[in-house]
């Protein structure tokens, strides 16, 4: 009897559970210990593998969850996680080598067949233009006396080339500069255009518009990768305007918006707008309350353009199907309440096909309304 009540039998924990993980730590080492063979290990290292794989697979499985629920799916596909992983610049960059199985491709279809496809459904002022010189080479056939004479004159090569300089000057007369390309464009109650144009987000410093939203938070970051290439292009400059904003501000409270100077930018300001999260109380409200709050500072500075990312940005954001009809009914309702404006021009600047589509379909709905 003494040798059985003598000791007591512990559990025995595994090394996941004493790091408090859910990955095998175990496996991680067994993995370390074949791969990197010739260098000792230390005993932590598995441990933190654990950790950095188990963290990595949960933001995966996040942003592929908000990508089914985008698509009204119900369970994530390998579809999915390839959407999650390309649509975010870290995780892209960090497996660009790696090959999803089912996963597809990401959609990219060239912008001018885009826009063509598209075109029927959106009131693009060149398709305007083109109808208009159809009609007026036709009006030219009518007399056969003139048409005879006309063919070997100038007058009708005339006539065509005044006709094609509207079309080709609507987009230089847009002033984006290189590197943007316009897919599409609907006008307003005022007489604003809101176009929608691809690029890259790295070229966003060069575009020439007079005024560039900034998606941020209370403190006016520049953490994100919209943030990062506004710091890439402007510099010491505006970095300096940036700290000077917030010292003489303060914190954003959510919805408000701050203007500092586009310093070392193709743009004259500015605007910093602290976005809400999706899930907040009143988010929705919130959201379309930024967007006029942005327009309205752009008023204030008498600015004739503005270029709109996609607004809630992040991996907290918004479903980008929610932000866009939310986004484009505020700018809507917006110009049906103002008698005057100084805005002529409102650009959404895209950088992924996803959001292209999106962006599309919203715009045509709203022009169908």
């Amino acid at each position: 009897m003494s040798a059985r009540g003598g000791k007591k039998k512990t559990t025995k924990l595994s090394r996941s559970a004493r790091a408090g993980v859910i990955f095998p730590v175990g496996r991680m080492m067994r993995y370390l210990r074949t791969g990197t063979h010739k260098y000792r290990i230390g005993m932590g290292a598995p441990v933190y593998m654990a950790a950095v794989i188990e963290y990595l697979a949960a933001e995966i499985l996040e942003l592929a969850g908000n990508a089914a629920r985008d698509n009204k799916k119900g369970r994530i596909t390998p579809r999915h996680i390839k959407l999650a992983v390309a649509n975010d610049e870290e995780l892209n960059q960090l497996l660009r080598a790696v090959t999803i199985s089912n996963g597809g491709v990401l959609p990219r279809i060239h912008p001018e067949l885009l826009s063509k496809k598209r075109g029927g459904r959106v009131k693009v002022e060149p398709q305007v233009i083109v109808a208009e010189k159809t009609n007026r080479g036709k009006g030219v056939k009518r007399p056969p006396g003139k048409r005879n004479k006309g063919k070997p004159g100038r007058k009708p090569k005339k006539s065509t080339e005044n006709d094609k300089e509207p079309s080709s000057s609507s987009p230089t007369d847009d002033g984006l500069g290189d590197g943007f390309t316009i897919l599409s464009a609907k006008n307003l109650f005022l007489g604003q255009k809101v176009s929608l144009t691809e690029s890259e987000i790295g070229k966003i410093g060069s575009i020439k518009v007079e005024g560039i939203i900034n998606p941020t938070n209370a403190d006016i970051d520049l953490k994100d990768g919209f943030g990062t290439a506004l710091e890439k292009a402007g510099g010491r400059e505006f970095l300096e305007a940036v700290k000077e904003l917030r010292k003489s501000q303060g914190p954003l409270e959510v919805a408000s918006v701050a203007v500092s100077q586009a310093s070392g930018m193709a743009a004259r300001f500015v605007i910093h707008c602290n976005v809400p999260h999706w899930g907040s109380e009143k988010c929705e409200d919130q959201l379309e309350k930024t967007v006029k709050n942005c327009l309205s500072a752009a008023e204030e500075k008498k600015l004739k353009s503005v270029a709109f990312p996609p607004l809630p940005s992040g991996r907290n954001g918004f479903p980008k199907q929610t932000a866009a009809q939310l986004i484009l009914k505020a700018i809507s309702s917006h110009f049906v309440t103002m008698t005057t404006s100084s805005l002529k021009n409102i650009y959404f600047v895209l950088f992924d096909s996803e959001t292209i589509g999106i962006y599309l379909q919203e715009l045509a709905k709203l022009d169908a309304k």
